[in-house]
């Protein structure tokens, strides 16, 4: 088997349903034309990617519907049920009437009859029409129905059109709230995680649990909107990638398989595709990963803009839990 063709690990959630290790972020800024995201879309099934991590936020659902069934047509795959679709549920439709409606419209959307993974995109309700996080009016913050918002999401597992339920940006406090009100823990918590803001505390909270960790930026980011360049520029892990011929964005992807979780990474370039699923065939040593555990840690996206002495959120430590 050639080498992009390779079969991708797979993981065991909570639900019973398994979920490839490796998944294709699809958020841009500015998000390309729909034909250019089908193209890269298709290149990242043609090269061995089966899950892609989508969001009504991001405005690529559409442009994946499109390629899963072109993929289809083309030979690619034989059928849906061979891909892995993760989408979220915006932070505007964080009630427990507007759940059910939002998935609907993004299966709609995706022209799809179910999704593999649906997520809670953040522990934040916004007034409806709010745009993205990056720069939200303090008046637009709602109280979040954390028990009764996850009760829907518990409704649309029954009814088969999420196959596993889960969370994003949920630290240990708000999980264990969820976890004592829920029938149906959540499988997944997609979090910000990488070399440089390494979540072992949460990472070990999720573990003992039984909920899986997905990192979102696993390289971190490097526009101008947020993040740093605190991973690619690492000297620690140039040294480590030199030695084992490596690049510095394998290495910083095997030190997160190493640590049990999964990630969602994001590239157009087919190539890096090609690089990124290319971590399985080396390990990082107790000594490079010992190395790995001295980068400064800080995070990519701090979440101050939606901090307000007035909001839920009146200090980072309440937005975050105190998860480091």
């Amino acid at each position: 088997m050639e080498e992009e063709q390779m079969k991708i690990p797979e993981v065991t959630l909570s639900s019973g349903h398994k979920m490839p290790l490796i998944g294709m972020g699809t958020t841009a800024h500015p998000l390309p034309p729909n034909d250019t995201l089908v193209s890269v879309f298709l290149d990242a099934i043609d090269t061995g990617y089966r899950h892609f991590d989508t969001a009504s936020m991001y405005g690529s659902e559409e442009a994946l519907g499109l390629a899963v069934k072109l993929a289809v047509e083309r030979g690619l795959i034989k059928n849906r049920q061979e891909m892995f679709i993760t989408s979220k549920l915006w932070c505007s439709d964080a009630h427990p009437d507007l759940v059910l409606p939002a998935l609907q419209c993004t299966l709609k959307t995706l022209g799809m009859d179910y999704l593999d993974l649906y997520l809670i995109h953040f522990p934040l309700r916004l007034k409806q029409g709010s745009g993205d996080l990056g720069s939200v009016p303090k008046e637009n913050i709602l109280p979040f129905d954390i028990n009764g918002t996850w009760e829907a999401m518990e409704e649309c597992s029954r009814l088969g059109l999420a196959k596993s339920i889960g969370v994003s940006n949920f630290g240990h406090k708000k999980l264990t709230q969820l976890l004592q009100h829920a029938t149906i823990p959540p499988a997944v918590n997609q979090v910000e995680m990488n070399v440089s803001w390494q979540q072992q505390k949460l990472l070990q909270f999720c573990k003992e649990r039984g909920i899986h960790v997905t990192a979102w930026s696993p390289l971190s980011a490097n526009g101008a909107r947020w993040g740093t360049l605190q991973v690619m520029e690492s000297p620690i892990l140039k040294e480590i990638a030199a030695a084992e011929h490596k690049t510095v964005a394998q290495v910083a992807l095997r030190w997160i398989y190493q640590q049990g979780a999964s990630f969602v990474v994001k590239t157009f370039n087919k190539e890096r595709m090609r690089e990124n699923l290319q971590i399985f065939n080396s390990e990082l040593s107790t000594d490079e990963l010992e190395k790995i555990k001295q980068i400064p840690q800080r995070r990519g996206w701090s979440g101050d803009v939606i901090v307000h002495k007035d909001g839920p959120y009146k200090t980072l430590e309440e937005l975050w839990d105190g998860d480091t």
